[in-house]
């Protein structure tokens, strides 16, 4: 066991935080798994008061290794520093690695560029700050270590660090609206969300690009939340067999986060475009779409108002 001794009254969770340098999340994981003591007894809390003179004791476990399937695939990196990353994902790979995945996925690339994040509580961890569905494509950022990722994710939370997708209707949007209605797990199907009077609030501003192109900017990050949306207006994102036809011609969900913008640790903001993808481009169809979703942010300003409360 290693060892600290308080030098004045603080929380616990603070003190080993500020020596271990690391996040507090970190901590409280260490804490709940029992690798922390004061004065040799075991603790579960880490808003404990630490007094002057007390002994900290604390283990650091080994990281457990888990499988690692075997990347066929690369990822176009469209920002990276020693802090973060951001990616531009292709659509048909899955962030998360969960039993009913088969194929590698972004969490596999990131073990196999060796991007990983340090865990002092024995958990292998990668730095995913939020997600997008399998089908869709575009910005995914990712920390590089637990600093950046808790700096990342207390944006995510406060709504500072947003996102603009685009997307291809099977029918035009008549003019810029806000869906506020919330969402849950469909009752009467697992496999899809929907809007459910007792969900949890989900907001979406939707604005009409060029013919059937659209563009969205997320309030909130509910699961399908764009798709939902959209679903309760008449509308089905093209490829979107889940929401919109079964039998459609087009090979996958044409939905793309062009746009990340967030705040980076070293205080400076940052907006990253994430390139259309080739299958993306080919089903706009000649639709003069380039300079119209380009400066999104400016686009969404002119009707933020309409999500106004």
């Amino acid at each position: 066991m290693n060892k600290f001794t308080a030098s004045k009254a603080q929380r616990l969770d603070k003190f080993l935080s500020e020596k271990l340098q690391t996040s507090r999340n970190q901590i409280e994981q260490l804490i709940k798994k029992g690798y922390v003591k004061i004065n040799g007894s075991g603790i579960k809390k880490g808003g404990i008061k630490l007094k002057t003179g007390d002994i900290i004791e604390y283990e650091i476990p080994d990281i457990e290794k888990k499988e690692t399937k075997k990347v066929d695939f690369d990822i176009p990196i469209l920002y990276e520093d020693e802090d973060l990353l951001v990616i531009n994902k292709p659509s048909g790979i899955v962030v998360h690695p969960a039993p009913s995945v088969k194929k590698a996925t972004v969490v596999d690339w990131l073990k196999a560029k060796e991007f990983s994040l340090s865990n002092l509580a024995g958990e292998e961890r990668f730095g995913i700050v939020h997600r997008i569905d399998k089908e869709t494509s575009g910005a995914l950022v990712i920390a590089k270590n637990n600093k950046t990722h808790e700096f990342l994710s207390n944006q995510l939370k406060d709504k500072s660090m947003g996102r603009y997708y685009i997307f291809l209707l099977n029918h035009p949007l008549k003019e810029a609206f806000c869906v506020d209605k919330p969402i849950a797990r469909n009752p009467k199907n697992r496999l899809k969300m929907a809007i459910v009077q007792n969900g949890r609030n989900a907001k979406t501003l939707f604005i009409p690009i060029e013919q059937n192109l659209g563009a969205a900017k997320l309030y909130t990050g509910r699961t399908h939340q764009i798709r939902v949306h959209l679903n309760s207006i008449g509308r089905y994102i093209l490829g979107d067999k889940t929401y919109g036809k079964k039998e459609q011609n087009t090979k996958r969900v044409m939905l793309h986060a062009k746009e990340i913008y967030f705040t980076h640790p070293n205080g400076k903001k940052l907006s990253i475009i994430a390139p259309l993808f080739e299958d993306f481009k080919n089903e706009l169809k000649g639709t003069p779409y380039e300079t119209k979703i380009n400066n999104l942010n400016r686009k969404f300003t002119t009707f933020e108002r309409l999500c106004k409360s």
